[in-house]
């Protein structure tokens, strides 16, 4: 079932009232574009969330039944990738709860952990991006040398590569 703007903030606010500090919440891929009004919806919740936060997140969060695929990494760890320890203050804010800080990626970043996978999906999310923040060639390759491939780097270079090619 797909996860609107709306379907995410409601779900966050009932989670808000199972967590009982203040925590931060930054959403990742196809969660952040949401929020961001950059697609309608979302097939899933993904979050990077400050280590410290993880225990209370994941206690709230299945401290109630919701029936939705969350995907948590930590510290700015996505997917296969690992952002520099700027992903947090470079986050946009979406909104504060009573205990939940919640913020999407910047689409800077939405963009260089997408070319990990770099799907059809990622490339049409990645186009989205680049035109609606008219974020430049040299601002993926700047921010993309700085982030910590998983794996073979090889494949994230490669797949970096078609991301210029195609759109610039």
């Amino acid at each position: 079932m797909p996860l609107d703007k709306s379907t995410l903030i409601n779900f966050l606010t009932a989670l808000d009232k199972e967590t009982s500090r203040e925590i931060t919440l930054v959403a990742v891929g196809g969660t952040a574009m949401t929020l961001l009004d950059l697609k309608p919806s979302t097939i899933d919740i993904d979050f990077t969330i400050p280590h410290k936060d993880l225990p209370e997140f994941n206690k709230a969060q299945t401290s109630m039944p919701h029936g939705f695929k969350i995907h948590t990494y930590s510290d700015g760890a996505i997917f296969s990738q690992t952002l520099p320890e700027d992903y947090l203050e470079r986050s946009i804010k979406i909104t504060d709860f009573k205990h939940i800080h919640l913020g999407a990626l910047h689409p800077i970043d939405i963009v260089v952990t997408k070319i990990g996978r770099l799907d059809e999906r990622d490339l049409q999310d990645i186009e989205e991006c680049i035109n609606k923040y008219h974020i430049s060639r040299s601002q993926i390759e700047e921010r993309a040398a700085n982030v910590q491939y998983a794996g073979k780097e090889e494949n994230y270079l490669y797949n970096l590569k078609i991301v210029l090619q195609r759109f610039f």
